[in-house]
């Protein structure tokens, strides 16, 4: 079971495979492997401290320069799991640790404490679209046409805690990522356009 994997000086934390999302470009649809991982595939959700071993037994971390929580699934699903091992993280090294999120926490995990993001360096907030139907054809969202409303509520009470910025797939055509650029710029959250 991959629980982390390495892509060049990153390292990823792979913690469930679970996501209210079925992405039309989701990369877990067209390849079992990423980084040095064969598999992300999990036949089951490592418990937290099978997470915190693993992270113990690992020999390259003086190699790493970010820590991020990002694999076959959406990490907010087990959103205070993620808190917890990011403390225990920031316990051990001094490396800046990042969330990649659809930013449906609050449809996921309705209880989840925002505030709680303090512990997190940076959010990487998945757009992956200019309006709400838009999003509702990319990422298929079991939530429907309220989710994108809901990501960008999240991104916004969000950076009251933590740094946090956006990212969009190129397949989305210029004119939709220039209409993007703009969402980000009115509420002061930079944008990355992602290669597909």
């Amino acid at each position: 079971m991959v629980i982390f994997y390495r892509l060049d000086t990153k390292l990823y934390v792979n913690i469930t495979n679970d996501c209210p999302c079925a992405c039309t470009f989701c990369i877990r649809q067209q390849t079992d492997s990423v980084g040095d991982a064969k598999s992300l595939w999990l036949e089951r959700e490592p418990t937290i401290q099978e997470i915190k071993t693993a992270f113990d037994n690992r020999k390259d971390l003086k190699e790493v320069d970010e820590i991020v929580f990002c694999g076959y699934g959406e990490p907010m699903e087990r959103a205070d799991d993620v808190i917890e091992v990011a403390r225990y993280i920031k316990e051990k090294i001094q490396v800046p640790v990042r969330i990649n999120t659809n930013g449906l926490v609050q449809l996921i995990n309705p209880d989840f404490d925002i505030s709680k993001l303090a512990v997190i360096d940076t959010v990487s907030v998945s757009l992956n679209a200019d309006d709400a139907e838009e999003y509702n054809r990319n990422t298929r969202p079991r939530f429907g046409i309220v989710s994108y409303d809901t990501l960008l509520e999240f991104a916004r009470t969000a950076k009251t805690y933590t740094s946090v910025a956006f990212s969009v797939m190129d397949v989305l055509g210029e004119k939709r990522i220039e209409n993007c650029r703009t969402i980000a710029r009115d509420m002061s959250i930079p944008l990355r356009v992602r290669q597909s």
